[in-house]
């Protein structure tokens, strides 16, 4: 299929497609004609990527994990070094929680001297 195709299949607009492709989330093949073609399973790789993204993952993460990832939800495959890489992730995400609390109590603390 083509971009426009996939586009219209995921709802994501194919500029960002092109912009996965850059990051290696996506590979499509070139026509003879120079277009990109893109495999069915291609839609499901998107709607992966959107996930992951939705989880907070970056595309360098996304580009590690993925060979890991099945089905549309996703799901993972345990593959060598993914739990390490999420484990990572998820320590990274709460350290930025703890930072905006603090922050928060801060604001908190300058309107409270009103």
């Amino acid at each position: 299929m083509l971009i426009g195709e996939l586009s219209r299949r995921t709802g994501v607009g194919a500029r960002l497609l092109r912009y996965y492709e850059e990051q290696g989330l996506l590979v499509p093949r070139r026509g003879t004609n120079g277009y990109r073609e893109y495999d069915a399973d291609a839609v499901v790789t998107v709607r992966q990527v959107r996930a992951l993204l939705e989880a907070g993952l970056s595309t360098e993460v996304i580009r590690a994990v993925l060979p890991c990832v099945h089905g549309e939800l996703p799901e993972f495959e345990w593959c060598v070094d993914v739990r390490a890489i999420l484990d990572r992730e998820l320590a990274a995400a709460d350290e930025r929680i703890g930072d905006l609390n603090r922050s928060r109590d801060n604001l908190a603390g300058f309107l409270a001297q009103q």
